[in-house]
């Protein structure tokens, strides 16, 4: 029998405070950014042996999303998603691909609006 898996963890509303966006207040002020991460990868020899040598540190993750949120002002949100998976991959072999979504709660765009949303995905080939 032939079985294919795919498996993935997930980081889900990571919450960082920065100062992104196209209007200069938005650089002065900042705003509250939320951003959910999936990083696809093969744990079974991970789960199989519950070893966290096998698979990736969940707190590296966290702090390479927050180095790229906040040591850098972006006007686009959907350029800090790509930069995100771009890093990520760049730290982890392991990665076969990751996906991002970078959520800028309350955005100025003169109107009521939750939150605007770039999602951004990349994979080895």
């Amino acid at each position: 029998m032939n079985i294919t898996t795919r498996s993935s963890v997930r980081l889900v509303n990571l919450v960082f405070y920065a100062h992104h966006g196209v209007m200069k207040e938005e650089h002065t002020v900042g705003a509250k950014y939320e951003v959910d991460a999936e990083l696809v990868f093969d744990f079974n020899e991970a789960a199989a042996l519950d070893d966290i040598r096998k698979t990736i540190d969940y707190g590296i993750v966290y702090q390479k999303i927050k180095a790229v949120l906040t040591q850098k002002r972006y006007y686009l949100i959907e350029a800090v998603a790509c930069d995100i998976v771009h890093e990520l991959l760049a730290e982890f072999p392991i990665l076969e691909g990751a996906s991002i979504k970078v959520r800028k709660r309350n955005p100025p765009l003169n109107g009521i609006c939750d939150y605007a949303e770039a999602c951004f995905s990349a994979a080895r080939s």
